[in-house]
């Protein structure tokens, strides 16, 4: 019990500081000389070296995987978690364009919502109501995180929708990450998925016919820092500890990204942030706390 409570307490912090990790991407993205799309791409392209040489070290089985490995862990896992993946970010970055950080961060951290229903029918997570009352504390937050910055502005309208649409498909890529990690370790599945992560956003790029490579060294120093944050150490520790948390809670601390977006925001592209912000980031905080204490799945 002890030691399961021990792996609770690193996986919770592995997905805080991952989450914390991505909250720095939209600045990245913001910054970079590509489209959005291209700008994915470089992403998951310039940590795949990383991934793997993460993944040629990290070859030491434990005996959970070597028990419940099944012959078909397939390609089509695999390719499938690549690819929800891919949508994710190709949405998530286009909605990066069109609307304020802080909204496009909040409105594609709202899989937790998505994360919660399914991982309920899927792997019958118990939903306490103090979870409940975290959730909804969480989302309260976040919605006066970025209260502030909301617009009817077509453009922004057109951002937030889309923010959603990769909220919808980040909620469907951690379900299946959960569903990996049971028996997968995070270095060969965050190398492997990743592979068909690329690949697809080159398509998408290239369909889009947006510019490929930057042209400057800024532009690739900045594309360099976005794989390294958003990517190797962000999505990395955030399915290091999905494999010790329930998918729910997982999900829950993911918000924690948005108020690290907009104070990344407002100290560097001077987004503006009211005191109700600041004060929907501790409620954020509250939320997640009381989630992840008194919200356990049975």
């Amino acid at each position: 019990m002890k030691q399961r409570l021990k792996q609770e307490h690193i996986g919770f912090l592995a997905v805080f500081a991952g989450a914390g990790c991505i909250g720095l991407a939209p600045i990245w993205v913001r910054l970079s000389e590509l489209g959005p799309v291209s700008t994915a791409f470089h992403r998951l392209l310039l940590a795949l070296p990383m991934l793997w040489l993460w993944a040629a070290w990290d070859t030491q089985p434990n005996k959970r995987e070597e028990k419940n490995k099944p012959a078909h862990t397939s390609v089509k896992w695999f390719a499938l978690t690549g690819f929800l993946f891919a949508l994710d970010m190709a949405f998530w970055h286009e909605a990066l364009h069109h609307t304020t950080v802080a909204n496009a961060t909040l409105l594609t951290n709202a899989a937790p919502i998505f994360v919660t229903i399914a991982a309920r029918f899927l792997f019958n997570e118990r939903i306490t109501r103090w979870f409940i009352v975290g959730m909804i504390l969480t989302m309260l937050g976040a919605v006066l995180l970025t209260g502030a910055s909301l617009s009817i502005s077509k453009e922004q309208l057109y951002g937030d929708f889309i923010a959603i649409l990769a909220a919808f498909f980040y909620g469907a890529y951690m379900l299946s990450l959960k569903h990996l990690r049971v028996t997968v370790r995070t270095a060969p599945l965050m190398a492997r998925s990743a592979v068909y992560s690329t690949i697809a956003l080159g398509i998408f790029a290239l369909i889009l016919g947006e510019k490929i490579f930057p042209s400057t060294i800024h532009g690739w120093l900045v594309l360099f820092a976005l794989a390294m944050t958003g990517q190797v150490l962000g999505q990395g520790l955030i399915a290091y500890g999905f494999a010790h948390l329930p998918a729910s809670i997982s999900a829950l601390s993911l918000l924690f990204q948005p108020l690290v977006a907009a104070i990344a925001a407002w100290a560097i592209l001077h987004e503006s942030m009211s005191s109700m912000q600041m004060f929907g980031g501790v409620i954020i905080l509250s939320g997640i706390f009381l989630a992840k204490r008194s919200g356990r799945a049975a």
